[in-house]
């Protein structure tokens, strides 16, 4: 996967490309429980749909060995240019971003994959909780109850 780690793009910024570019779709990788109880981006407003495909399943965390062909799937036969993936935190997603931009170019697709830095919920505060330092919540991006 040399040449392949994707780019990191922070919250504000993935908003901005998903407004303004239309050949862009969110991934979100989470699990099921987390889409459930804290919520989902919500890219309706820009005319987008996010995209919730689990990249590994709760409670275990095994690969969803699936993902890449589910993603394609979902997106029909036209796969946007430029794909941004987020999690948590954004750990998940880079290693879920990495896989598919390798699996893609295997497939002789150019598509651009793009880690969502901060991820949902974003990092760690003091008290050992999320969702008050950084993250797509706390930048007040558009987001919907699972």
């Amino acid at each position: 996967m040399d040449g392949l780690r994707p780019l990191n793009m922070a919250p504000l910024d993935v908003w901005a490309q998903l407004n303004s570019d239309p050949y862009t779709a969110l991934v979100d990788v989470r699990s099921h429980a987390e889409w459930t109880f804290v919520g989902l981006p919500d890219t309706t407003s820009v005319g987008r749909k996010t995209y919730p495909i689990e990249w590994r399943a709760f409670p275990g965390m095994a690969l969803n060995s699936a993902f890449v062909d589910q993603l394609t799937s979902q997106l029909g036969e036209t796969v946007p240019k430029t794909l941004f993936f987020i999690c948590r935190s954004g750990a998940r997603s880079m290693e879920a971003a990495m896989t598919t931009a390798a699996a893609l170019a295997d497939r002789g697709q150019e598509v651009t994959c793009i880690n969502v830095a901060e991820g949902f919920e974003g990092d760690l505060d003091a008290a050992g909780h999320r969702g008050s330092v950084n993250g797509w919540k706390v930048h007040g991006l558009p987001w919907r109850q699972g």
